[in-house]
């Protein structure tokens, strides 16, 4: 799956400080390295099915396993690695026999920063190898997911390096002499080995990640199928970052693949297109999904028309970015993989005239593209009415309760189609006619 930075903005995947964001969601990580690898995976997901299924069969795998993380290696650990390799180019030689005939109190004494270096680096170093060589032991079970399996040999191979058994033994008792040897032959043995190892562990620190946000959220996996025919079906979805979020059922699949939502401002529209953006993302992720259930075919990107923003320096209008993204659209739309398309309130930088021309005339052309799923919102009442009798588009509204001058969100989704109009209602209700219509005072 492909989405480009648009679509994760739109989606609110990644936000200014991680927080009130997907990713801070999803971040369990417990390390910078891990962080990295699962902010990549977000941005890269997994380019075929079968690699993400076996991505899903790896974060489920997790998800029932408390004693699957060594509790042995921190943050601090990999950063103590990463510095301690960085001196190796410019260590000198191997310790002699002169500077290593005296004891511990000696070395203190007179080699106090080389004395506590050497302890302190070859303590993370043999933290870090045992708890690979604990996760490699995973590998005696019969039920591993092909794709950890594969991961956890990587790490076995690494890990039968002539060193790596002296230096997990070693603890705060191992002589100064033996650690300063050690040390020595680490620095030049070493340092390739452990970096794989590092990379192969910040990928196991992301996926556990997502298995433990889907736990920790009380999500559910969903069911995979293959890109045709495209379909997502689900029961009770809802975004995650809403404190009380409002569920949905959904049917968009084969002959229903366009679906039209009508319904005020503010009515509940783009929040239930971010929901499916949403869902549709962490199913490609391999973790699992806000709903009770959710079937969906494997997508070749997420393309949203949502909050496109106009390029003061380029010279570039509103409306000129509204036909800049759809024009990008249009070129996704002809690539062979079904995309997942939000459109919401098309064409806002022109006027009403040529807003319903420019938004009817876009229905009709991605009528011509059925393999694809697609979702497009408006507040133009007469663009829904045009299309009212195609049989091949799905119409849903959000319901706005009206009580003379006053007007209720309920965020239920019924079929048909919206005219409501409350725009003129919410500039009274706010007083904002009321503050124009006041004349100065002269004092």
């Amino acid at each position: 799956m492909l989405n480009d930075k648009t679509t994760l903005k739109d989606l609110s995947v990644f936000g200014g400080e991680e927080t009130g964001s997907i990713f801070a969601l999803l971040d369990r990580t417990t390390t910078q390295a891990g962080r990295d690898m699962l902010r990549k995976h977000i941005t890269q997901p997994p380019a075929t099915q079968e690699t993400l299924q076996q991505m899903q069969d790896v974060v489920k795998y997790i998800a029932g396993r408390e004693d699957f993380w060594p509790d042995i290696i921190s943050n601090g650990t990999l950063v103590m690695l990463e510095k301690f390799f960085e001196s190796a180019d410019t260590a000198g030689s191997p310790p002699g026999s002169f500077s290593t005939m005296f004891g511990p109190a000696f070395q203190k004494l007179f080699n106090r920063n080389e004395y506590f270096f050497t302890q302190f680096s070859i303590s993370h170093i043999a933290d870090f190898l045992k708890g690979c060589l604990q996760l490699v032991r995973l590998l005696e079970e019969d039920k591993l997911p092909a794709l950890l399996r594969s991961q956890l040999e990587l790490m076995q191979d690494e890990l039968r390096h002539r060193l790596t058994e002296d230096v997990a033994a070693t603890n705060k008792n191992t002589p100064y002499k033996e650690l300063a040897a050690l040390n020595y032959k680490v620095r030049r043995e070493m340092k390739h080995p452990i970096q794989r190892l590092l990379h192969a562990y910040a990928q196991l620190d992301a996926w556990r990640s997502l298995a433990l946000a889907t736990v920790a959220h009380n999500w559910t996996f969903p069911q995979l199928t293959p890109s045709n025919p495209a379909m997502f079906v689900a029961k009770q979805v809802h975004h995650p970052l809403l404190k009380a979020p409002v569920s949905y059922d959904i049917e968009l699949e084969a002959g229903k693949n366009f679906l039209l939502l009508t319904g005020a401002n503010m009515s509940g529209k783009t929040t239930f297109m971010r929901s499916l953006g949403v869902a549709a993302l962490l199913a490609h992720l391999g973790c699992g999904v806000p709903a009770d259930s959710l079937k969906i075919s494997f997508l070749h990107g997420i393309i949203t028309n949502m909050h496109v923003e106009d390029n003061i320096m380029q010279g570039e209008s509103y409306f000129f970015a509204e036909v800049k993204r759809m024009k990008l659209t249009a070129e996704q739309l002809l690539q062979h993989g079904p995309h997942l398309v939000l459109m919401d309130e098309l064409f806002k930088g022109t006027n009403v005239h040529d807003a319903y021309e420019c938004t009817r005339a876009v229905i009709e052309g991605l009528q011509n593209h059925p393999h694809h799923l697609m979702i497009l919102s408006t507040h133009l009442y007469e663009v829904a009415q045009h299309f009212s009798t195609d049989p091949s588009i799905i119409f849903k509204y959000f319901v706005t309760e009206m009580e003379q001058e006053h007007f209720h969100f309920t965020y239920e989704l019924r079929n048909g189609i919206s005219n409501d109009r409350i725009g003129y209602k919410i500039l009274q209700q706010e007083g904002v006619l009321q503050l124009l219509h006041t004349k100065e005072s002269h004092l």
